[in-house]
């Protein structure tokens, strides 16, 4: 595979890991307001609309059906209700993993699986790979088409700078709230800095819907 063919390919997953994160934020904010009747910041980010998890399962969309190539709604259904069902119960282990908390739990559900997914909401995964062919991938192409416009170049090597800046802020901000319940002390000059500017308070209204594992269970 020829270098520029790599670069494409990696633009490519990065955009997609873009629009996914940012239709996720939507589809999140809009069930909210339905639910509850007002607006709830839901991030999975510290800055910015993005819920990375709904990324992941655009790579994974992408990567499947360039694999398989096929493009029968029924077909493209049941292999986007696998593979989102699967990505959403890996990002939920390793977060609880990682982070010790969760940001959903479907025990509640009928037909769930362990509480990090469950039939119905592997059933919206596979309703977003229709709408993946449908929609999405026609706007690849068209991006696939500007590609070596210089514009977009800049753009996404600025929003790739950023995304890496904003992931890793969240990273640590959401590992140093689980140390602090913990009860254990700023050990460094990075942790005050983020005891001081990612409180506590300030992690709770962005990760609206992350709860600690350890204070369920207690």
């Amino acid at each position: 595979m020829k270098k520029q063919t790599i670069i494409n390919e990696v633009v490519k997953i990065f955009w997609i890991f873009i629009i996914g994160s940012i239709i996720g934020w939507i589809f999140e904010t809009i069930v909210v307001i339905l639910q509850k009747g007002y607006f709830e910041v839901r991030q999975g980010l510290v800055y910015g609309p993005f819920i990375p998890v709904y990324g992941i399962g655009g790579i994974m969309y992408y990567i499947a059906f360039k694999l398989i190539r096929t493009r029968s709604p029924i077909k493209v259904f049941f292999i986007a209700l696998v593979l989102g069902g699967v990505t959403e119960y890996i990002c939920s282990y390793l977060q609880e993993a990682i982070f010790g908390s969760i940001s959903w739990d479907y025990s509640n559900l009928p037909f769930n699986f362990n509480g990090r997914t469950s039939l119905l909401h592997c059933t919206y995964w596979g309703i977003a790979g229709i709408m993946y062919i449908s929609w999405i991938e026609p706007l690849l192409c068209a991006i696939e088409n500007i590609m070596q416009d210089v514009s977009l170049k800049i753009i996404t090597i600025l929003l790739a700078i950023f995304i890496l800046f904003d992931v890793t802020v969240s990273w640590m901000a959401i590992a140093r709230q689980k140390n602090r319940f913990l009860g254990e002390k700023p050990k460094n000059i990075i942790e005050i800095f983020l005891d001081k500017y990612y409180p506590d308070d300030f992690i709770d209204i962005i990760f609206s819907n992350k709860k600690n594992k350890l204070q369920i269970q207690q």
